[in-house]
C-alpha cells in the first residue's frame, strides 16, 4: 500500500493529507484540545494556525513519496550557511522542530551535499511493531543518507560522523524518555527536554544550523530554510538546553501553520531501559 501510494502525484496526496487532517481534528476530542492547548501556550489564536490542521494530514500523506517515491522538488534558502559550515570542518548538526515537511530536510542534503561531503546521519526511533520497524529503516537509509536508532551505538556513530567533519540530524523537541532529557521553558511553560543535542554539539565542537522544510501550496515541492545560531551553545548543559528550545520557537513563529501542534509536547518522559546513556567514542 505504501508503495502504491508512493506513486501518486504530490498535490493529489497532500490534498487526500488535508481532508485526513480535518477529520482527525473533528473526530478526536483529545486531539483537538491538546492542538489548541499547545498553540494558546505558543500564544497563537486558532486562526493562525487553523492551517496546521490540513499540514498535520498532509505530513502523513506524503510518507509514503518522501519513503519510497521518485524524491519531490526542492529548492535551498540558507544564505551559503551549508558551504561555510563545510568549510569550517567541525561536522554539522541540523536541528529541526516538527515543522513543515521535516522529513524532506535530510533527505534534500543527503542528495545535494552528501556526494562531495560525506554522508548525514539521522536519529530515529524504531517502532515497536517489527514490520514497521523494518520499513522505516529500510526507506529513511538511502544513498548518502544513514538512518541509526536511539541506542548508545547509534548515538556513538552520530559522534563519529561529526568528529569525521560530516553532517547528522536530530529533532530536539521531541520528548526523550526518562533520564535522557531535562526540564526547560518551551513557549513559557516546562518540558521535558532531550539533552541529547546539546551534548553532541558541546563533544564535537561541530557547527549547529536550524533547519526547516516550508511545504509549498498546490504540492509544489518543499524549501529548505537554513540558518547559522546567532551566538555560541552556553557551556552550562541547562542553559545549552534551553537556548535550543528558544532555537525552536523562533523558527515555529516563522511558519506557525505548518508546526505539529497535536504532539504532546509536555508530557512526562516515559521510562525505557535500553536507548542512550552517556556518550564517548
Amino acid at each position: 500500500m505504501l508503495r502504491f501510494l508512493s506513486r501518486l502525484p504530490l498535490p493529489l496526496l497532500h490534498a487526500l493529507g488535508a481532508a485526513l487532517g480535518w477529520l482527525a481534528f473533528v473526530a478526536s476530542p483529545t486531539y483537538r484540545r491538546r492542538f489548541l492547548a499547545n498553540a494558546r501556550q505558543a500564544g497563537f489564536a486558532f486562526g493562525a494556525v487553523r492551517g496546521a490542521v490540513a499540514h498535520t494530514g498532509r505530513m502523513v500523506a506524503e510518507l509514503p513519496r518522501l519513503w519510497f517515491g521518485a524524491p519531490p522538488p526542492w529548492r535551498w534558502d540558507d544564505g551559503g550557511s551549508i558551504a561555510r559550515a563545510y568549510s569550517a570542518g567541525r561536522g554539522i548538526l541540523f536541528l529541526t522542530p516538527h515543522l513543515g515537511g521535516f522529513e524532506m530536510s535530510p533527505q534534500a542534503l543527503a542528495a545535494d551535499y552528501g556526494p562531495a561531503h560525506g554522508p548525514m546521519t539521522i536519529l530515529y526511533r524504531p517502532a515497536r511493531q517489527p514490520w514497521l520497524a523494518r520499513t522505516m529503516a529500510q526507506a529513511r537509509s538511502r544513498p548518502h543518507l544513514l538512518a541509526v536508532p536511539t541506542t548508545l551505538a547509534g548515538v556513538r556513530q552520530m559522534l563519529r560522523a561529526l568528529r569525521r567533519g560530516e553532517a547528522v540530524g536530530l529533532l530536539p523537541d521531541q520528548v526523550p524518555p526518562e533520564g535522557l532529557g531535562l526540564w526547560a521553558p518551551f513557549f513559557g511553560r516546562d518540558a521535558y527536554s532531550m539533552t541529547l543535542a546539546a551534548r553532541l554539539a558541546q563533544q564535537s565542537g561541530a557547527t549547529v544550523l536550524l533547519a526547516w522544510s516550508e511545504r509549498l501550496p498546490r504540492g509544489q515541492g518543499f524549501v529548505v530554510h537554513v540558518q547559522e545560531r546567532a551566538a555560541p551553545l552556553p557551556a552550562e548543559l541547562p542553559a545549552a538546553v534551553a537556548a535550543l528550545n528558544a532555537d525552536m520557537e523562533q523558527l515555529i513563529h516563522r511558519c506557525p501553520a505548518q508546526y505539529l501542534w497535536g504532539y504532546a509536547r509536555y508530557k512526562a518522559p516515559r521510562a525505557e531501559p535500553h536507548t542512550t546513556g552517556e556518550i564517548s567514542a
